[in-house]
């Protein structure tokens, strides 16, 4: 897989940073949205693996889900260190998360995979954006949280086996893609919207170095682009 590309051209943020309430609740924010994030897609992986056709399959999926689970205590210590109740800093973000998975609800082992890769992929990527703005030690825990460990390539090993299988199969992914795609954007910006800190955060409104609207556009052109190589890796047409 090709590496993220997110801006860094403000300078690296200080432990100072966190004494600024407003800066203070978006470090929550973050930290909620990415520990529920987890949680959800923990469910969800371990629904999805009884679409598995194999045993092996079945197991590998299972594995998947027990990685993202294991990523939520490290959220929750530094959400406690931080002075905040986890359970309360994750609950504003239950309905959008839900929600997505409502709208995107696979239809079979396929489209599992691809919703695993794609649209966990996008949500990552839009992480990691406002994580570079953060100091250092959030930043670290947070793109730690939401490195690869492997799945990539069994689920573009297991898709690319399909759509050679069955060409009929690619066409329909491409568009099960691009579904997934506008509808996480949808829910990225609905987060972010819904949260006035992270808003103010991604707007440079907080004191602390942050995306300007030009920035934000950017964003979001390289959070397309990212998408664009997924699908090409999966051997698809975005």
């Amino acid at each position: 897989m090709t590496e993220s590309r997110v801006e860094t051209g403000s300078e690296p943020s200080t432990p100072l940073a966190l004494e600024d309430p407003a800066y203070r609740e978006a470090v929550v924010d973050l930290l909620g949205v990415v520990a529920y994030g987890e949680i959800s897609a923990f469910e969800r992986l371990a629904e999805d693996a009884k679409l598995a056709p194999t045993l092996e399959d079945r197991v590998a999926i299972a594995t998947m889900a027990a990685g993202e689970f294991s990523k939520v205590a490290a959220l929750h210590r530094r959400l406690e260190a931080l002075g905040a109740d986890p359970f309360a800093a994750m609950a504003p973000f239950s309905d959008a998360i839900e929600r997505f998975h409502e709208h995107t609800a696979p239809a079979d082992w396929y489209e599992g995979l691809i919703k695993a890769y794609v649209g966990d992929g996008l949500a990552d990527d839009f992480f990691r954006e406002i994580a570079a703005y953060l100091d250092d030690e959030t930043r670290d825990l947070v793109v730690r949280t939401l490195e690869d460990s492997g799945h990539a390539a069994f689920v573009v090993d297991r898709v690319r086996a399909g759509i050679a299988a069955d060409h009929r199969l690619g066409g329909r992914l491409a568009l099960w893609g691009r579904r997934l795609m506008g509808e996480a954007l949808i829910q990225a910006q609905r987060v972010a919207a819904e949260r006035d800190a992270l808003s103010a955060l991604l707007a440079g409104g907080t004191d602390r170095p942050g995306l300007d609207l030009a920035a934000i556009g950017r964003m979001f052109a390289r959070l397309t682009e990212r998408h664009t190589e997924r699908m090409a890796e999966l051997g698809l047409d975005a």
